[in-house]
């Protein structure tokens, strides 16, 4: 997820925008904003989003139509979603929900103190997942390279995530002498 990343809130009605974005704006995180499925489907595969919060019912492309969507395609699969719905519980809209891998079921009206928690834990997980991944694929191609072809000058040891566990000795960098290795 790049880090101009945005929390896309999603909603046919502009007084329900509005009041989301105002519970959000102290976490400072970048928003933006969309009035249909459609609208929010083609701002989701612009790569920019990192956290969705979707309006399940909303003339034309529903918010479940949207989440069905992103979960067929593999750039958007795993982009977390909270969808927001104002008709009161209901278990057949839950368990389709949460069948779609979303992340949260939120009704209307929202308390705000409670959603910017969810919003903070959810954005946050997403993009320390997104750096670990970016951090597999960089050990990943370390490794494809293989060792140094001289054999002379390993490659230097990767730094411990823990800055007071020391560095540990090349393999291959002893003397040959026993005598000597072990001091």
């Amino acid at each position: 997820m790049p880090s101009d990343a945005k929390i896309l809130i999603v909603d046919d009605h502009e007084d329900t925008l509005y009041a989301l974005e105002s519970a959000l704006a102290p976490l400072g995180y970048r928003l933006g904003r969309a009035t249909s499925g459609d609208e929010a489907l083609k701002q989701v595969l612009r790569g920019q989003v990192g956290l969705l919060l979707l309006d399940v019912r909303m003339p034309g492309v529903s918010g479940l139509d949207v989440v069905r969507y992103m979960r067929r395609v593999e750039q958007t699969q795993h982009i977390p979603v909270v969808l927001l719905t104002g008709f009161g519980p209901d278990q057949e809209l839950t368990a389709t929900a949460f069948g779609l891998g979303v992340a949260d079921l939120v009704m209307k009206p929202i308390d705000p103190w409670a959603l910017r928690t969810k919003v903070r834990y959810l954005f946050d997980a997403h993009r320390r997942h997104l750096a670990l991944e970016e951090e597999v694929r960089a050990l990943r191609a370390l490794v494809k390279d293989g060792p140094e072809p001289t054999g002379r000058h390993p490659r230097p040891a990767l730094p411990h995530p823990d800055p007071r566990v020391p560095l540990q000795r090349a393999q291959g960098a002893h003397t040959g002498n026993l005598e000597q290795d072990r001091t």
